[in-house]
């Protein structure tokens, strides 16, 4: 069992930077693949990043590449997202999801545990 508490959202403008984190609680973090998603009012929850356990192999949506990067320090039992350069269509509440998987990790299906989210702004 894994519980998930996102945390650093909120407001800040466009072409700034925030860093949301995502504590989990578990002693078997490091063998979850973590990943962030977002949903944006009136849209489907989309896949953002995603961070495999067994590799550190990492993987973006293309909306976010290059802006966007996940890490995560296993000796804490945390991920991060570090979002840069800040787009108002990044607006949207960002999920933290853990999963025991590999594979097909851009897809919401594949994780079993998630956290409540937080709400990140962005203003032009």
């Amino acid at each position: 069992q894994v519980q998930l508490v996102e945390s650093g959202g909120g407001l800040v403008q466009a072409g700034g930077s925030l860093r949301l984190s995502c504590a989990a609680s578990g002693r078997t973090f490091s063998t979850y693949t973590m990943g962030w998603f977002r949903q944006a009012p009136g849209k489907e929850r989309e896949f953002v990043a995603a961070i495999r356990w067994s590799d550190g192999s990492t993987y973006y949506a293309d909306s976010v590449k290059g802006r966007f990067t996940i890490f995560r320090d296993n000796a804490k039992n945390a991920v991060y997202l570090q979002m840069n350069s800040l787009k108002p269509e990044d607006t949207a509440v960002y999920y933290c999801a853990a999963t025991a998987l590999i594979v097909r990790l851009t897809e919401d299906t594949s994780y079993g545990y998630w956290g409540r989210g937080t709400q990140v702004t962005v203003s032009s």
